[in-house]
Order: C-alpha cells, then sequence, then structure tokens
C-alpha cells in the first residue's frame, strides 16, 4: 500500500473558479495563469482544468512547448519574456505571445528575422518595480517595437502590487492606473492590468480600469492574494491534501513532543502522528495551533513539523484511531487559512507540493 498521503485536484473547482473571472470581467478575455506548474497542480491538469481560457500564461519557454505538444492550440503568453536570441524564432514557430520588459528583449527581436508574425505585450513599470519599462521611456519603446517588421500586436500591460489593499498607503491601484494611462497615453493596442486582486475587486474599480485582458493566477485555484476569504467570492478549493494518523502517543504533563522539545504537554493529552511532513511540502516553520482537521473534527499541530511527520492534539477527537482521515488543507479547511496561521500565503503552500506526493483528481466534495 502507498503511503496514506495525497493531494486530490478538483478540475471542476478550477473550471467553477475561471467561470467566476467571466462574471467579474465579462467583457475582458482571459489569460489563465500557469505557471509553477499550474501552481503546484499540474500544468496538464491547468490546461485541462482552463480549456475555457482564451490562453494561458507563465514563465518557462520549455513549458510553453509542452503545451503544445500537449494540444493546447489557442494563445500562450511568456510572462517574463524571451531570456536568449535563440528563443525568439520559437515564437514564430509555435505562436507564443512574448513579454517585452527591457531594451534588451528589443534588441533581439530587431536583430532577428521573423518569417512569422508574433504578438507581444510591451509591459510598463507603474511602480511594482520589478520589470518594465518606466512611463518616461515607455512610448519610445512602444516605438521601436512597431518599427520592427515582424512584430503584430503590441499590448500594453502593467502588474498590480496591491490589488489586495485598494487604498494601500504607498502604492494604490489609482496611482498606478494613472501612471500606466500617462505612460501609454493614445498608443493603440488592447491593455491587459488585473490580476487576481484586480479582478476581485472590479467593482470598486469600476470606471477606472479598460481591460481587454486580465491575467488571473491564484483565484483560480480557489485563493485569494489578500483580503476576504475565497469563499466569500465564490471560489472553490482546486487542492486538496489528506493523509491519516498512523501513530498515537499519550503524553503525561511536562512531556515534550518533537525535536527541539518546542511544545510541552500542559497535562495528560493524545497526540497523533500524521505522515505528511515538510519534504511533502507542508511548511516546516508552521507554529503551534496551525489548524488541522480529524476524522470531521478540529484541532491543531503541536510540535515541529519534521521530514516525513507531524503530530497533531487528539484531546478534541476522542475515538481517533491509527488510520484515522487527517485533512491538511482544501474542501472543509482553506488553504489560505492554514497559510495564514504559518505566517505565508496559499500560494506558496500549492506550489511547494512535492514530487513524492500521489496526485489524484476528483470533484470537491468527494472523498477524492
Amino acid at each position: 500500500m502507498p503511503r496514506p498521503l495525497s493531494a486530490t485536484i478538483h478540475l471542476d473547482s478550477m473550471q467553477h473558479n475561471l467561470s467566476r473571472v467571466r462574471t467579474e470581467a465579462p467583457l475582458a478575455k482571459i489569460w489563465a495563469v500557469v505557471k509553477a506548474n499550474a501552481y503546484g497542480h499540474g500544468l496538464e491538469r491547468g490546461m485541462r482544468g482552463f480549456a475555457q481560457a482564451d490562453g494561458l500564461a507563465l514563465v518557462e519557454t520549455e513549458n510553453a512547448l509542452r503545451l503544445r505538444e500537449a494540444g493546447w492550440i489557442k494563445p500562450i503568453l511568456l510572462l517574463e519574456g524571451i531570456f536568449d536570441a535563440s528563443d525568439v524564432p520559437l515564437l514564430a514557430e509555435h505562436n507564443i505571445n512574448s513579454t517585452v520588459h527591457n531594451i534588451e528583449q528589443v534588441k533581439m527581436l530587431e536583430y532577428t528575422q521573423l518569417y512569422r508574425p508574433i504578438d507581444v505585450h510591451l509591459k510598463m513599470n507603474t511602480g511594482m518595480n520589478r520589470l518594465g519599462f518606466t512611463p518616461d521611456e515607455y512610448a519610445a519603446a512602444y516605438k521601436r517595437l512597431r518599427a520592427i517588421p515582424g512584430i503584430r500586436n503590441i499590448t500594453h500591460m502593467t502588474h498590480f502590487a496591491n490589488a489586495d489593499e485598494l487604498e494601500h498607503p504607498r502604492l494604490t491601484i489609482a496611482e498606478q492606473v494613472r501612471r500606466f494611462q500617462y505612460g501609454a497615453g493614445d498608443l493603440p493596442g488592447e491593455r491587459s492590468l488585473s490580476n487576481s486582486g484586480g479582478v476581485l475587486h472590479g467593482a470598486e474599480l469600476a470606471g477606472m480600469l479598460s481591460n481587454d485582458w486580465v491575467r488571473p493566477g491564484i483565484m483560480l485555484y480557489g485563493g485569494t492574494p489578500g483580503g476576504r476569504a475565497a469563499a466569500d467570492y465564490g471560489l472553490r478549493p482546486t487542492m486538496t491534501l489528506r493523509s491519516e494518523i498512523i501513530g498515537i502517543q499519550q503524553l503525561e504533563a511536562g512531556e515534550t513532543v518533537g525535536y527541539g522539545s518546542r511544545f510541552e504537554a500542559p497535562g495528560p493529552m493524545t497526540v497523533g502522528v500524521v505522515a505528511c511532513g515538510y519534504a511533502d511540502g507542508y511548511p516546516r516553520h508552521a507554529p503551534h495551533g496551525t489548524p488541522v482537521i480529524v476524522d470531521g473534527r478540529r484541532t491543531t499541530l503541536v510540535g515541529r513539523v519534521s521530514m516525513d511527520m507531524m503530530t497533531v492534539d487528539l484531546t478534541p477527537v476522542p475515538n481517533a484511531r491509527v488510520g484515522s482521515k487527517v485533512l491538511l488543507w482544501g474542501d472543509g479547511l482553506p488553504i489560505d487559512e492554514v497559510a495564514q496561521a504559518a505566517g505565508t500565503i496559499g500560494y506558496e503552500l500549492m506550489c511547494a507540493l512535492a514530487p513524492r506526493v500521489r496526485v489524484l483528481e476528483g470533484r470537491m466534495g468527494s472523498d477524492g
């Protein structure tokens, strides 16, 4: 029998969450973001789950080719663009869109003869300060791209730093939009501004944004970039991580659990050992009190997470036994809640799922 730890991917939830994007941004086309192995869900599953998207976006050239080999015929966007001049012919050969965010990439496109026209997304840095041309540099970069014979459509693009917090004290969406409009002006071409936060706050931003394309990521996987819970937006979890109790220990007051003896029993208590650890992707830094569900009853993590195991308080689950079912996150325990308790974000937990974890497919609400 395999180790009793598995992740179930809910393709029906992925489809549902994509439909929520359509509801929130009915006039926009959708780039479904499938970078980082579709946020740990598997690239091919991402392709299937988001089959109704208008395009798929990721960062790795090799995975863009993998999508083509798997049968994806709609547009693909490289969110970080090309990394070397040798990548340019692949854009034309496989009909791949490339982000252009620095002058070196412009030069690669200028120096390479394209035998077939390609589309690009020209990125403006409106305050995120990672990638992109400043608003003052932007029109000149656009002019150089427009002069390249092989460039067909140029989409104007930026990325919001604080889309989950509309009135951020340092940088608001409104300010980023103002900078974007200043830099792009009346240049022709479609616009692509909103990430998940921008999509979810569409009602509050009505009249401010003009999105021809949106680029949702985390909301497609049943999480949010911050603020309200995913369920409040009608989003469903797409990954459920389950395991079982593989051992039980009876502790007396003062006895400790795990490496470093970090947790001391306040009195007699029962502790369950769960087949899951940081080598499976569960965060090692998760503290005492991180929520876990055993046999349908909520309890908490105790002690330090080790490589292959973790320990939980079975006091609220008096009938627990070896073989009792454990829910670590997903359908019934929001991944964002677990992440918040562990001082991280749901993105990290999804992406950290280790290759050794069995991955199944099932509908949400089933046993996987």
